[in-house]
């Protein structure tokens, strides 16, 4: 089986507990880094999706790798190649399907209830589940992109999650490790304090209360999301 390919934007917001997801069922993966000046591959040929993570910068920035990158979610759409995207990596997913991104009503840091939509498509993706607690760190957010249908949605944030056929876009993290949420916080001291007036930002002390059961929790819904997006990859050799 061809390697699923993971793109990560800044060095701090790796794959966390989407790879563990991967090597427990022998998924190959191979990681992108651009953030350490790996290129942008030309194409998705070689592999049997495409996961993009997070990151601290805009989709509207004028970075040299943003256009390469959309240009590559567009190549697995046509190829047919799932694609998955956790907080950047789903707004460059929505930039790519022609949806718009700007700032959020409010910058999100820390963790709050999501909403699992009541319609087909969310069911096909989570089942049953109606809500979950999900890690946030966002101050922009996506419109749902044409022909796609809103999965996930939260009071803060209307636009959570998308689905659009095999493909899935997360404004909120999944992906989280605990290791993850006590580096974020150490590194993102300045901004917690910065947007301390926001009022859907904690502080790294309320951030990381109770965190291995909260982790422990959260991996229920991401390895259903995870599950359902890996029966879509190519299983081509």
């Amino acid at each position: 089986m061809k390697p699923v390919s993971i793109v990560r934007h800044a060095a701090s917001e790796g794959p966390g507990h989407f790879a563990t997801f991967l090597e427990a069922r022998s998924i190959p993966w191979q990681l992108v880094a651009i953030d350490a000046g790996d290129p942008v591959p030309k194409s998705v040929a070689r592999f049997s999706g495409l996961a993009l993570m997070g990151g601290p910068m805009s989709v509207n920035d004028d970075l040299p790798w943003i256009a390469p990158v959309i240009e590559l979610i567009r190549d697995a759409v046509r190829r047919g190649l799932p694609v998955l995207g956790h907080c950047l990596g789903a707004q460059l997913m929505a930039k790519a399907f022609g949806a718009a991104v700007g700032p959020a009503p409010v910058k999100e840091i820390g963790w709050g209830r999501v909403e699992v939509a009541d319609n087909a498509v969310a069911r096909e993706w989570f089942g049953e589940l109606q809500s979950f607690e999900a890690f946030h760190w966002h101050g922009e957010t996506f419109s749902i992109p044409p022909g796609a249908t809103r999965v996930l949605g939260s009071a803060l944030c209307a636009n959570q999650g998308f689905a659009l056929g095999k493909h899935f876009g997360l404004q909120c993290h999944v992906e989280m490790t605990a290791a993850m949420v006590r580096s974020w916080c150490e590194l993102g001291h300045d901004e917690i304090e910065a947007s301390a007036s926001s009022p859907a930002v904690q502080g790294p002390e309320q951030m990381q209360r109770d965190l291995e059961r909260r982790i422990e929790a959260l991996h229920g819904p991401a390895d259903a999301l995870y599950g359902r997006w890996t029966e879509r990859l190519s299983r081509g050799s």
